[in-house]
């Protein structure tokens, strides 16, 4: 990875999971700045990573190549604001920040930039996310080819060729580590109200989660279908739950919630 000089302009699990992939790569940490109001969040990132720190967003952007905007969607129109001042005709602006639009941003910042968003989930802070990212027209290859190379120290990455489409990575993606944390939840909650106590049913749950996903990734050539199908035998135990999941609609349940988590990031762009 080209190693320029880069900022991440708020210091939560995503700046440190991101941080900390770069420097366990080889990413010299005396290039990476992270500012935040939270001083304890600072100093636990200089002590684990050695990277810099500071509470000074101006300079840490000014000084660097790639601004990593890593605020809650509330606070961003503020946090770019005051960075309007700021030439950044020469620096790529990368957000992690879900329902503010290209067209905010370039608003927020009142001139041209270089900007790539990007949806990154919860597991990337264990090296095991999925990022879906969309850069405008103009960002070139090398920026491209950067971000994706800062955003895989998390986990996997996927290009989307319209800004829309990251509502679909959202839903897919983003959002969908709790869908399978309520199906987790659910079959941990049933198992203790029918005797078996919650450590043992939390081992059981997750590691049965854990090889079905491994199996899934692991065959590309099987549809999850035709892995549930192998795991199926006509009239046995895995049969009769799977009919009752039927029953109850588990598939419209899904596709329910899959829009409707569609429709509020769609809302959400046109609140920030």
């Amino acid at each position: 990875m080209t190693q320029k000089k880069i900022c991440f302009i708020g210091a939560g699990n995503m700046t440190r999971s991101i941080t900390s992939g770069l420097v366990k790569g080889g990413y010299a940490p005396e290039l990476i700045h992270a500012t935040n109001p939270s001083e304890g969040k600072l100093i636990a990132l200089k002590q684990d990573l050695g990277i810099r720190v500071s509470h000074d967003n101006l300079q840490a952007a000014d000084e660097a190549d790639v601004i990593v905007l890593a605020v809650k969607p509330q606070l961003m129109q503020q946090v770019c604001e005051a960075m309007s001042g700021l030439n950044l005709k020469d620096k790529l602006i990368v957000t992690i920040a879900a329902g503010v639009t290209a067209e905010r941003y370039h608003a927020f910042f009142k001139q041209p930039i270089q900007l790539i968003r990007t949806m990154p989930n919860t597991p990337t802070q264990i090296g095991l996310g999925m990022t879906g990212l969309y850069a405008e027209q103009g960002v070139s290859a090398q920026d491209r080819e950067l971000c994706e190379q800062l955003m895989q120290t998390g986990g996997e990455t996927v290009w989307v060729e319209k800004e829309e489409d990251l509502n679909q990575v959202i839903a897919l993606a983003g959002s969908s580590p709790a869908y399978f944390f309520l199906m987790m939840e659910a079959m941990i909650d049933s198992a203790k109200q029918d005797g078996v106590d919650e450590q043992t049913a939390r081992e059981m749950v997750q590691q049965a989660a854990l090889g079905a996903a491994a199996m899934v990734k692991q065959n590309p050539q099987l549809s999850p279908a035709q892995l549930r199908e192998n795991v199926t035998s006509k009239g046995g135990t895995t049969a009769q739950a799977l009919a009752a999941f039927e029953r109850a609609g588990l598939r419209e349940i899904v596709r329910t919630a899959m829009h409707d988590c569609m429709d509020r990031a769609q809302e959400m762009a046109k609140q920030f």
